[in-house]
């Protein structure tokens, strides 16, 4: 996998910057922690804005909360990055449960458009970047995010299984599934052939395509 292979290359000087950073946090520097942390704010707040219909700031604010507390675990076997937005999972988890009310919500199981919330499409160029992300809201929520934390800021596989909680080795699995079940949906959203045709025969390319909308 390409992407996997850039985002192993692109690790190590970012977690030697992270690692320096978080060191001189954990021994009481308060700003190197606050640079840390809005250092990683565009991540957090980019994976977080399109899975909740409001209070976003909140669930932020909570995620970072809970890095406070919960700093002592970082043990870098990964980037501080992926512990990060292992947490900002756990927090969304938890404000589905809360507003929804309904501790069987599972992110194994269910999908966005089972919560009554879907990605922005606003900023999308073409009709198959429109269909990807209707797609993604139709799977559950841990395929959706393991695709898009692959393909939109390339993690690698033992940061996904950070984030998701998984063996690294289950990743790669993970990962195929999640194609699957995109790739089945998307048969569901749009019945235009060519659209079709375009993001079978060219998928990878049409999903590493959001990246720069998401960014926006």
């Amino acid at each position: 996998m390409a992407h996997e292979s850039i985002a192993s290359a692109r690790i190590p000087s970012q977690v030697s910057d992270d690692a320096e950073l978080f060191d001189r946090w954990a021994a009481g520097d308060r700003d190197a922690g606050d640079r840390l942390l809005r250092k990683h704010f565009p991540t957090v707040y980019k994976f977080l804005r399109n899975k909740v219909a409001s209070g976003v700031e909140d669930l932020i604010q909570a995620t970072f909360l809970a890095c406070v507390q919960a700093k002592a675990r970082f043990r870098r076997e990964s980037s501080f990055r992926a512990f990060l937005l292992g947490l900002a999972r756990l927090e969304l988890f938890a404000h589905y449960r809360r507003t929804h009310r309904d501790e069987r919500i599972d992110g194994g199981v269910t999908a966005l458009r089972d919560l009554g919330t879907s990605p922005t499409s606003a900023m999308v160029q073409r009709e198959e970047q429109r269909v990807l992300l209707e797609a993604m809201c139709r799977i559950p929520l841990d395929l959706q995010i393991v695709l898009e934390l692959f393909y939109w800021e390339r993690l690698n596989s033992t940061e996904l299984g950070i984030v998701l909680d998984i063996p690294a080795p289950t990743v790669r699995s993970r990962l195929r599934r999640a194609k699957a079940a995109l790739l089945e949906q998307i048969a569901e959203v749009t019945i235009d052939p060519e659209v079709r045709s375009n993001l079978l025969t060219d998928f990878e390319a049409w999903a590493s395509s959001l990246r720069k909308t998401t960014d926006d």
